[in-house]
């Protein structure tokens, strides 16, 4: 039996920061264990309405179940947030009042061994959270190329080791295919030298980030949305990201900045040529992070940060 207990990350802030209007229309694009949507529920009257979206079959199965006393208020959907706007248009829904998003993998996830997640846990080298995806972290192992896997390694899990961690990976496979997580770690063992390996945690922490990463397309999703979220949003409304990577981060903070801008010339010319106005108002200039009490209870909220921008 999948044991879904989750703590919700930065759950006050968030809830806090999305400024809930009883009777409005919230989106939650990463619903997982409920957690975030269960407190927006409550704060939500009889006309109020929250869509949850999720690619992971499983977590939708449970939180149904969980939250089903909440009845037409909470609308479920098994679907990527990224085709977010395709599930609006079907609902009949032009603007919402407020977007979540909770990006990275659930606990349950990573305590689920045959995901294929953790390098805790001997398992197929999976790694996907929508199951009907093609592309799984054993694919990626075993055929892309040297050149592909180093810049993965090294952008997506800052991993110093990544060119030489890379080579090794292709010279086994060459022999044979790569397969379970367990072969993985230990090609990694032996790429990373003992001393290096004797500071810092567990040696394949990074490669299996970048994999994960990588295997379901996070970054780029990411970046492809927030732009496209904000335009769904109705006046005043707002959009939460929690992010536990900082490329992630990065994308948010970033797009956000874009977004407040009214004018984007290069400063060389005198007259705004692109007619851009700004859509946003940044509500956290800087990144909440959690409490040390936060911290003393869920140790995975230490690389959680929250961004919080306003649609004007």
């Amino acid at each position: 039996m999948i044991d879904f207990s989750h703590v919700s990350v930065l759950l006050k802030e968030t809830i806090d920061g999305l400024n809930i209007k009883e009777n409005g229309i919230y989106l939650d694009g990463t619903l997982g264990g409920g957690g975030h949507s269960q407190e927006i529920l409550k704060k939500l009257g009889e006309d109020g309405k929250l869509i949850g979206l999720d690619k992971d079959i499983e977590a939708i199965e449970h939180t149904r179940e969980k939250l089903s006393k909440y009845g037409d208020k909470l609308i479920i959907v098994n679907e990527d947030y990224e085709f977010f706007d395709r599930v609006l248009d079907d609902l009949g829904i032009e603007l919402v009042d407020g977007i979540l998003l909770d990006i990275g993998v659930s606990s349950y996830q990573f305590d689920q061994g045959e995901r294929g997640f953790s390098y805790n846990y001997d398992a197929p080298l999976d790694m996907r959270m929508d199951r009907n995806s093609n592309l799984t972290a054993k694919k990626i192992v075993n055929e892309y190329s040297e050149d592909e896997l180093t810049r993965i390694f090294y952008e997506y899990g800052e991993e110093k080791w990544a060119k030489r961690i890379a080579e090794f990976i292709v010279y086994e496979r060459n022999n044979k295919e790569i397969e379970t997580t367990f072969e993985l770690t230990e090609i990694i063992k032996k790429a990373i030298p003992a001393a290096a390996r004797r500071d810092g945690g567990h040696p394949s922490r990074q490669v299996f980030q970048a994999l994960r990463i990588e295997t379901n397309d996070e970054l780029g999703k990411l970046k492809r949305s927030i732009n496209r979220m904000v335009k769904r949003l109705n006046k005043g409304g707002r959009i939460a990201i929690i992010s536990f990577h900082s490329l992630e981060d990065r994308i948010a903070k970033e797009e956000f900045k874009e977004l407040s801008l009214d004018c984007v010339c290069p400063p060389e010319i005198p007259k705004c040529m692109c007619d851009k106005r700004r859509e946003v108002k940044i509500i956290t200039r800087k990144p909440i992070v959690a409490s040390d009490m936060e911290l003393e209870e869920n140790h995975r909220a230490r690389s959680a940060k929250l961004r919080i921008a306003e649609r004007l």
